[in-house]
């Protein structure tokens, strides 16, 4: 069910000369599966298994902290094994073993076993990302800039997919049937993604990149980058995890999972449009703008409350959280860092796991404080954004022709 296609490598004379389009769909279907529904349909399920299956708060963070270490462990794996990030047997059988684990939740109300399920979703969402990703932005390069990001939609994509089957459900079923569709939704989603072209093998380093990716300087932008996405996957998952539950508190409930619904549908073409400015503003630049226009969107359901401040906030948060991404990743792959992707998505992860464990406490008292704490912490990430402008080299700072 796994099996590896002839060449593992995914190049091949005739696909040299496919066309982008042809990549950019495997690439967010695959992205689709493995983010926008194997992480995220958590999201606007929790409220419902909250209800109908008994799960407190703190057991609904802990699933979410069992997630995101699964997704740092996904993630080293990429950091300590190269070759898995080039595989499309891993990618396969990642996306198989993706729905099962979203399967298998109903058929248990151990949380121990909640717990296990929940890790192994969060390996295979991180091998998957770090596949699709790698393979995106090394077949795409030298193409305009705009069109990674539109794989990157591929995250929006699923979201919308996986909120909207939530939302049509939870009036005509309950919590077990909304994971069973979610996997269903995943199996969809693997059959356009199945054949994704993987990374290359890299090509041997001449001394020319040795010096590039061995100076202070670019180590020292690394390092700024590397806090600030790091800090920003504390933030965003914070949000990620609890918007819909925070929402739901303050307005009638259909309006958490519509909104959530608006999240990816903003998350779609969100990445595409940050690329594009790119033409005429440099990437640290566009990344402060961006986190702090989430930093907003995350505040504006814990100090203002109401449809109005769920639909605004849903729709800043849609469009930067996915943007982010494609600036800090790109960002790091144009420092010419060794295994940018990996080492980006590993720190992104460890932020994950401590937003959640941080903000437990809170959650006694509602999902609003939580919403403060993420927010406070994406401008945290805003100022390290801020050390990385300027660190800037002069002929940077501003965009290139997409």
């Amino acid at each position: 069910m796994c099996s590896a296609p002839l060449q593992e490598r995914g190049v091949t004379d005739a696909g040299a000369a496919r066309s982008p389009r042809a990549h950019i769909i495997p690439s967010a279907a695959a992205l689709a599966a493995g983010m926008g529904v194997g992480r995220f349909v958590y999201t606007p399920i929790l409220p419902l298994m909250n209800a109908q299956a008994g799960m407190s708060a703190g057991t609904g963070a802990s699933l979410a902290t069992a997630n995101y270490a699964g997704y740092l462990a996904g993630a080293l794996g990429g950091i300590l094994l190269p070759r898995l990030v080039r595989s499309s047997t891993v990618l396969r059988c990642s996306l198989v073993v993706l729905g099962v684990s979203l399967a298998a939740m109903p058929l248990t109300h151990a949380t121990a076993l909640w717990l296990a399920l929940r890790s192994v979703a969060g390996v295979t969402s991180a091998l998957i990302f770090v596949i699709a990703v790698s393979s995106v932005l090394d077949h795409l390069r030298g193409h305009p800039v705009h069109l990674p990001g539109w794989a990157f939609g591929g995250i929006g994509a699923g979201i919308v997919l996986s909120g909207l089957l939530v939302l049509i459900l939870r009036s005509v079923a309950d919590w077990r049937v909304a994971w069973w569709a979610a996997a269903g939704l995943v199996v969809l989603l693997t059959v356009p993604s199945w054949n994704l072209r993987t990374e290359p093998a890299p090509r041997p380093v001449n001394a020319a990149d040795r010096e590039r990716t061995g100076g202070r300087r670019v180590h020292r932008r690394f390092a700024a980058l590397f806090v600030s996405y790091t800090l920003e996957g504390v933030g965003y998952i914070i949000a990620g995890t609890f918007l819909v539950a925070a929402i739901e508190q303050r307005a009638p409930a259909w309006i958490g999972s519509a909104a959530w619904a608006l999240v990816g549908l903003a998350a779609i073409p969100s990445s595409a449009l940050w690329a594009w400015l790119h033409r005429r503003w440099s990437r640290p630049g566009l990344l402060l703008t961006a986190l702090i226009v989430q930093a907003v969107g995350v505040a504006s359901p814990a100090l203002v409350g109401g449809v109005a401040a769920a639909l605004v906030s849903a729709a800043l948060f849609g469009g930067t959280f996915v943007g982010v991404s494609t600036l800090a990743l790109a960002t790091g792959t144009d420092l010419g860092f060794p295994r940018s992707v990996a080492l980006l998505t590993a720190g992104y992860s460890a932020g994950q796991i401590a937003g959640p464990l941080a903000v437990t406490p809170l959650l006694h008292h509602g999902y609003q404080g939580a919403l403060t704490v993420a927010a406070a912490v994406i401008l945290a990430s805003a100022v390290a954004a801020v050390l990385l402008r300027i660190g800037l080299p002069s002929g940077d700072t501003g965009g290139r022709p997409g």
